[in-house]
């Protein structure tokens, strides 16, 4: 009798643990428009599916009608979990309240929707785009200053990430508010390039055929980065010497380009959100609350030496790519 008490308790505990984890989550992505994001969406769809999660997955390619649609698919499915990146910041406001209404938990990722204040969500995880914007900056200050030419006039141009972008938007921001810091620096021009390679190229060279004397690209992602390299190269030009080049994300790929002496800096914005969004989710289930706190990963900045100062105390330094480009998995 007793053997067979315990054989109920155990079988019990394991069909409670299978329903508890039996879980549907919809995720709605942005689409595919840089090698950073192929590598959020790889990580986290995987993470899921090794949960033994059932992952409804929805690529918005870029448009924001899509995304739309996919949230209400979400609700009318009866999803568990909504995981959600904005295309841009603005116009969310009745599909979330929407999603707040059929009581799904939505957890935002990456990008936080300028409604964010109105809605309610579970848990929100993003890259700090203000501080990377400033980064850029401190980081473009403290080289110029050991390479001795920290007093300077200096020309830059921008490459801007998707037009209302809260990646465009924090970056931009913390971009300008930085070179004000710095009279030597003058941003002469600054255009989307929709962070892909193919229009970062393009953008580039409409500015290379315009703007006579060039100093420094700071591009708001790697992708349209290394898209302008190849711009920079076409004209004749030395990305990386006759051009500083300092992008973000820090992808593998900008790893190679800064090792090959055509890329000078990357700020980071880690993609792997897996770490902490499958904890968060199990968490959820366990009757965890997380408060309405923007968790930010802790990131870093990367160039050719390392050494360099990027943070507003000055106390953090940049790292040597060469040294961790095997360990990126992105």
């Amino acid at each position: 009798m007793k053997k067979l008490i315990a054989l109920v308790l155990a079988l019990t505990l394991v069909l409670s643990a299978s329903s508890a984890f039996a879980l549907t989550i919809g995720f709605s992505q942005i689409g595919q428009e840089s090698d950073w994001r192929t590598a959020n969406t790889d990580n986290v769809c995987n993470a899921i599916e090794e949960q033994g999660w059932t992952l409804v997955y929805s690529d918005g390619q870029q448009k924001q009608e899509n995304q739309v649609q996919a949230l209400r698919s979400f609700i009318t499915q009866g999803v568990d979990y909504i995981l959600f990146t904005g295309v841009v910041s603005t116009g969310w406001d009745e599909v979330l309240k929407e999603v707040n209404e059929a009581e799904i938990p939505l957890i935002l990722l990456d990008r936080i929707p300028s409604c964010v204040d109105d809605i309610e969500y579970a848990a929100a995880f993003g890259g700090d785009f203000v501080e990377e914007g400033k980064r850029m900056v401190r980081w473009l200050a403290n080289y110029l200053e050991k390479e001795g030419r920290g007093e300077e006039e200096i020309n830059i141009v921008m490459l801007e990430g998707t037009t209302g972008a809260d990646a465009q938007v924090g970056r931009s921001e913390g971009i300008l508010a930085e070179l004000e810091n710095h009279p030597n620096m003058t941003l002469v021009e600054s255009q989307t390039g929709n962070f892909t390679r193919a229009e970062g190229q393009q953008v580039m060279e409409t500015f290379l055929n315009s703007i006579d004397d060039i100093d420094v690209l700071l591009a708001q992602n790697d992708d349209m980065a290394l898209g302008a390299i190849e711009a920079i190269k076409s004209a004749g030009l030395k990305p990386g010497e006759d051009i500083i080049i300092i992008g973000c994300d820090s992808v593998k790929a900008a790893f190679e380009a800064i090792v090959a002496g055509e890329m000078n800096c990357t700020v980071e914005c880690t993609p792997l959100y897996a770490d902490f969004l499958i904890p968060t989710i199990e968490g959820l289930e366990a009757g965890e609350t997380y408060g309405r706190d923007i968790i930010h990963p802790e990131e870093y900045c990367y160039d050719a030496e390392g050494g360099i100062p990027y943070t507003e105390d000055g106390e953090a330094l940049s790292i040597k790519a060469a040294d961790v480009i095997d360990e990126r998995v992105y």
